[in-house]
C-alpha cells in the first residue's frame, strides 16, 4: 500500500512537471506567434537595427572619439549592400526560428516562475520566503546581458566584421541567416553568462563551490572567460575584452555572493547547535 502511495506521489510529480512544461511552451509559442505577426517591425527595429548608420551606439562612439580628437570609423558607418536570401524558404524559416528564439528571451521571467512554482512545494516556509527575489534577480541579470550584447557587443562586432576585408579581390556578400544568427547567438550567449552569480549561489548552497575555491581558481576562470568571449564574439580583441570585463566583474560579485551564503549557513548551523 505504501509503495503504491509512493508510486502515485511520483506519478503526481511527473504530471505536475508536465503541466509546468506545457504552460512554459505555451508562453513561448504565444509570444513567438505575436513576434511573427509583427516580423517586419521586429527585423527592422531590432534584429537589423545594427545595420543602420544612425544606431545609437555608433553615434555615442563617434561622439566619444571626436571629443578626444581621435579618428573613428563609427562616424561614417555605411552598409552598402542589403543582406541576401539564397533559398526560396530562407526568409520564412529564418523568421520562424528568430520568433522562437526571441519568444524564449521575452518569456524568460515566466519560465523562471514556472520553475520556482514546481520547486517551491518541496521547500520550507523560510526557504520560500528567501527565494522570492530569485526570479527578479535572475531576470534582471538576464536582461542586463541582453541590453549589453545588443547595445555594445553586437554593434562593435558587426561594424568590425562588415568592414573586415583581406583583399579587394574578395567581396563581402552576407546572408540574412549569418547576420541574424550572429545577433541571436550573442544575445543568448552573453545573457546566459550574466547568470553567473545566480549559478554560483546555488552551487554554494549545495556545497559544490566555496569562496576559497573561487579565489584559488580566479586565474583559471579568467582563461575560461576569455575562451567563452572568443566563442561568443567575432575574432577581434576589442570585442572579446569588452565581453570579458563585465563577466570578470560578475565573477568577483559571485565570490561575494558565495561568502554571504557560507556565512548564513554557518550562522544557521550555530543556531541549530545551541538548540
Amino acid at each position: 500500500m505504501a509503495e503504491k502511495q509512493k508510486e502515485m506521489s511520483f506519478l503526481g510529480h511527473l504530471e505536475e512537471l508536465r503541466w509546468h512544461l506545457v504552460r512554459s511552451a505555451a508562453a513561448i509559442f504565444i509570444i513567438a506567434i505575436v513576434l511573427f505577426v509583427f516580423q517586419k517591425e521586429v527585423y527592422e527595429n531590432f534584429l537589423l537595427a545594427h545595420r543602420k548608420s544612425d544606431f545609437i551606439t555608433y553615434q555615442l562612439f563617434c561622439d566619444f572619439f571626436t571629443y578626444f580628437k581621435l579618428d573613428s570609423g563609427f562616424c561614417n558607418v555605411v552598409f552598402k549592400d542589403n543582406l541576401i536570401s539564397l533559398k526560396p524558404t530562407q526568409q520564412l524559416m529564418n523568421s520562424i526560428w528568430s520568433s522562437f528564439i526571441l519568444g524564449i528571451i521575452l518569456s524568460f521571467p515566466y519560465l523562471l516562475w514556472e520553475i520556482w512554482r514546481f520547486v517551491a512545494p518541496g521547500l520550507t516556509k523560510n526557504e520560500v520566503n528567501k527565494s522570492r527575489g530569485f526570479i527578479f534577480i535572475a531576470s534582471f541579470l538576464f536582461f542586463c546581458g541582453i541590453a549589453f550584447s545588443f547595445y555594445v557587443i553586437a554593434p562593435i562586432s558587426i561594424h568590425f566584421l562588415y568592414n573586415y576585408q583581406i583583399t579587394d579581390l574578395i567581396q563581402n556578400n552576407f546572408t540574412m541567416d549569418s547576420h541574424i544568427g550572429l545577433v541571436t547567438n550573442m544575445l543568448l550567449g552573453v545573457s546566459i553568462l550574466f547568470e553567473l552569480p545566480v549559478l554560483i549561489y546555488f552551487l554554494t548552497k549545495i556545497g559544490l563551490v566555496t569562496p576559497d575555491f573561487l579565489k584559488k581558481y580566479r586565474k583559471h576562470a579568467l582563461v575560461v572567460v576569455l575562451i567563452l568571449a572568443a566563442i561568443i564574439t567575432p575574432p577581434d580583441v576589442a570585442s572579446q575584452v569588452i565581453v570579458a570585463i563585465p563577466i570578470l566583474i560578475l565573477y568577483e560579485v559571485s565570490i561575494r555572493v558565495s561568502k554571504i551564503v557560507i556565512k548564513k549557513q554557518e550562522k544557521d548551523a550555530r543556531k541549530g547547535t545551541r538548540v
